[in-house]
């Protein structure tokens, strides 16, 4: 009789023991989150670039939140080196006469915020104030479609911010947008990069409609 009280009591010592054990260095299965796998997780092979002939007469160049202030080396060295791709596509789209609209600022501001003089907007050319998507509380989509715009080419910084919201706010509303990658920067490299795999691998209602590119591999007609 002893003997088997003493196995019970031991049966019972090993079930406590197991269920206040903690599990995967002290936390139950179910409470992990992505976040405690973060280490663990592997950086998806990069998208393909793709070559791109456009309409110059129903294309917008949209070249958004290049500050001069943001633009450096000190703050964002990625948007520096952005800068001549910016500048030769700019020469391009206006040799073309496409449109080309500017972002300037968030929408508290009360002046617009200039970009380097390289690629400073031309008199005439239109800007708009606003936060991430450009198209949210401006006249861009008026603009746009005034024009009769079917694609925009989306440049600038922040890519994580300005560059991924409105391209993705563009392709919402059926337009094509066409990133190129080295016209696009970032305060940090790994914005750049998940806003980049983000525009290739969100809802197809938008990745459909994004065509990630080079400045390079764009030609204007």
């Amino acid at each position: 009789m002893t003997q088997r009280k003493n196995r019970q009591w031991l049966a019972l010592a090993m079930i406590c023991t197991l269920a206040a054990s903690p599990m995967s260095g002290g936390m139950a299965a179910d409470d992990a989150t992505i976040v405690d796998s973060w280490k663990s997780i592997a950086v998806p092979a990069p998208p393909e670039l793709q070559p791109v002939t456009v309409d110059s007469a129903h294309t917008a160049l949209l070249v958004l939140d290049m500050y001069a202030s943001w633009c450096n080396e000190a703050q964002r060295p990625s948007c520096l080196r952005s800068i001549p791709h910016v500048q030769q596509l700019l020469k391009d789209a206006r040799a073309h006469k496409m449109m080309v609209v500017y972002s300037g600022g968030p929408p508290n501001s009360t002046n617009f915020t200039l970009p380097p003089e390289a690629i400073a907007p031309l008199p005439g050319e239109p800007m708009v104030r606003s936060n991430a998507d450009k198209f949210l509380d401006t006249d861009l989509a008026k603009m746009l479609a005034a024009g009769g715009v079917q694609t925009v080419i989306v440049m600038g910084t922040s890519a994580d911010g300005a560059v991924l919201y409105t391209a993705s706010s563009a392709a919402l509303r059926g337009l094509k947008a066409i990133v190129p990658i080295d016209g696009i920067s970032a305060a940090k490299p790994f914005g750049e990069l998940t806003a980049i795999w983000l525009l290739k691998n969100t809802s197809g209602s938008v990745a459909s409609y994004v065509t990630l590119t080079k400045t390079g591999m764009i030609t204007l007609q």
